[in-house]
């Protein structure tokens, strides 16, 4: 059964630690934090100060994603408040071993991510410094897009990369009831969800729909 991480670009933001606890109430894995810094991707999220206000609210994995350049000035922020998982865009680094190993020595789980149209064969120099690969099912820096069934082959290429390795295969963008069964399909074994979440009555129903 694959895991849920609940993107909280979707959620209230009039009532964040009230949303966060219906959620992982509900039965939610990891608390999606998605990063925008309006350069590597077109659009402003949230930052530090919110992730650590949120941190004591929640016993959930905090799987923050980095849509910025020049992460490596970050990641030090970002551990300290409260980030269990951290994941840079491939795109993104300079020196992308550099930035897992220093990921790692802040005591954190180091994550890779590809835009669409990045081909996965970055990916394979990286496999052993990896707790988790992040694969974009939509452009970057937008919520609510649908999901690109093109993607699907890329998700079990990564899949049969990975082998029998301890690493995450977590996929994001456009996924619903429909969308995670065909992810979780070709391989993924977490799904990032906003919309089909948040913007539903009820959490738990949402929740065992993706995981159905």
């Amino acid at each position: 059964m694959a895991l849920i991480s609940a993107s909280l670009l979707a959620a209230d933001f009039g009532h964040l630690g009230k949303e966060i606890a219906s959620v992982e109430k509900a039965g939610c894995d990891w608390l999606h934090l998605d990063i925008m810094d309006g350069h590597f991707v077109p659009n402003l999220s949230f930052g530090v100060p919110v992730i650590k206000s949120l941190r004591p609210l929640s016993k959930m994995v905090f799987d923050t994603h980095l849509m910025v350049q020049n992460p490596d000035e970050m990641l030090s922020w970002f551990a300290e408040a409260g980030s269990d998982i951290i994941t840079v865009h491939l795109e993104a680094c300079r020196d992308v071993v550099a930035t897992l190993s220093k990921i790692r020595s802040l005591g954190k789980k180091a994550g890779v991510s590809l835009r669409p149209q990045t081909p996965v064969s970055g990916l394979e120099p990286l496999l052993d410094q990896l707790d988790l690969i992040l694969l974009m099912t939509v452009n970057p820096g937008f919520g609510g897009q649908e999901f690109m069934n093109d993607q699907l082959k890329k998700i079990a290429d990564v899949r049969a990369m990975i082998g029998r390795r301890k690493i995450y295969l977590e996929v994001d963008g456009g996924i619903n009831h429909k969308t995670a069964k065909q992810c979780r399909d070709a391989g993924a074994d977490v799904l990032v969800a906003g919309s089909a979440i948040f913007k539903t009555d009820d959490y738990s129903a949402a929740l065992a729909a993706l995981k159905k």
